[in-house]
């Protein structure tokens, strides 16, 4: 294989008229049905709302993470399909936007945003400095600054390098990796702290933080891994061989396996110490027939990825490999769900708003895939690591 970076294939090659023409399509309906939800049940919208801000985040943010994992630790296998992952971090700023009818709902859905609630409660008093409205808001914009900060900088040196290969900028990547890497396990923290443990303010896990990571880097892994064999197989990146793909294949594996250590450590961890204030939050997603979602997550989410991707042909099939991509989108959707909805109804939540506002999302990352392919060259043909990339072999 001619391994050349400037003789590969790979440059600006736009996604079919027709998918991105369905990403638009997709995109109006899921602003229709965004639209309609506030009007016709405000509460129920800003809960639906909060599950697709944290899975689109999910998809950005770990976007962002696979990004500095490749530059801080050297790998060579990943740099042919780096670009995917640049590509998917474009939709930072856009998880920022889905924030904001939230933040303007913001009594409709947070207990501790309501000054009644401190009245009579020493616990959520003693928390109230960090749970209020104003130190939550800079805290968000604080977030979304830096992740969109270390966005801007990775792939502007990236992009720069595909016009004159100076190597010096894939030296600037590895020192801002290691500079993003603590800070997005902070910030990563903060948002799920926020956004998803503050729902039920009186409870707390000391690794939930943890447990969000894992399904973020999963989820990010999981839409990349989807998008690179569909390019592969409609010829956008034909240089890419099972090597790759098992790469792939074994990362998902290994992140299945780690969310469902952390997420049985946590049920473990409080199961055992048995404390009211604690095993009130489980409780509620062991009754009202969300035992029946509960037990779905773990076959969904652990069981079949697990059993899917055990041996190494299944890793190297890519049709495998698409197959389970979508169903681990599918199951970190559906673990958001199960975090989020047993706050708005004590049973299952299901109905045109729940199967709607996930239509909005395929929308926009269709768009912005689109959008940044037709601008941007599909392979980072300056990195002086593509060449090893291409002809990586296990």
């Amino acid at each position: 294989m001619n391994s050349d970076p400037k003789t590969v294939s790979g440059l600006k090659m736009e996604l079919p008229q027709k998918i991105t023409l369905l990403g638009w399509i997709l995109l109006l309906i899921g602003l229709a049905v965004y639209a309609a939800a506030y009007f016709a049940s405000p509460r129920e919208a800003i809960f639906n709302n909060l599950i697709s801000f944290l899975f689109i985040t999910s998809i950005a943010a770990g976007s962002v993470f696979l990004i500095a994992l490749e530059y801080i630790t050297g790998a060579v296998w990943s740099v042919p399909v780096r670009r995917v992952n640049e590509f998917l971090a474009a939709l930072m700023p856009f998880a920022a936007l889905v924030a904001i009818p939230i933040l303007l709902n913001v009594q409709n859905l947070f207990e501790w945003t309501r000054p009644q609630a401190f009245v009579a409660d020493g616990l959520l008093k003693a928390k109230q400095p960090y749970l209020n409205l104003n130190f939550f808001i800079i805290r968000f914009a604080s977030v979304f600054v830096i992740w969109n900060l270390f966005y801007w900088l990775f792939t502007r040196n990236s992009l720069k390098q595909d016009n004159t290969c100076d190597p010096r900028y894939t030296t600037a990547n590895i020192r801002l990796a290691a500079a993003f890497m603590p800070v997005f396990a902070v910030t990563l923290t903060v948002t799920a702290v926020d956004w998803a443990m503050s729902l039920e303010p009186r409870w707390y896990s000391t690794i939930f933080g943890v447990y969000y990571f894992a399904g973020t880097v999963l989820a990010a892994l999981s839409a990349a891994t989807y998008i690179i064999v569909r390019l592969h197989e409609h010829g956008y990146m034909p240089q890419l061989r099972r090597d790759h793909f098992y790469s792939l294949g074994a990362l998902i594996f290994a992140f299945v396996n780690f969310w469902a250590y952390i997420a049985f450590s946590q049920f473990l961890l409080i199961w055992y110490a048995n404390l009211p204030e604690e095993t009130v939050w489980f409780m509620k997603r062991w009754q009202n027939g969300m035992e029946y979602v509960s037990v779905l997550l773990i076959i969904v989410h652990f069981a079949v990825p697990y059993f899917a991707l055990l041996s190494q042909d299944s890793k190297m099939n890519p049709k495998r490999l698409k197959f389970m991509a979508i169903w681990i989108m599918f199951a970190h959707f559906l673990d958001i769900y199960w975090l989020v909805m047993p706050t708005y109804s004590p049973g299952i939540t299901f109905g045109w708003i729940e199967a709607g506002f996930p239509v909005l999302l395929v929308g926009l990352i269709i768009v912005v895939l689109s959008f940044k392919m037709k601008r941007h060259n599909l392979l980072p043909v300056g990195d002086p690591k593509l060449g090893r990339g291409l002809d990586f072999r296990l």
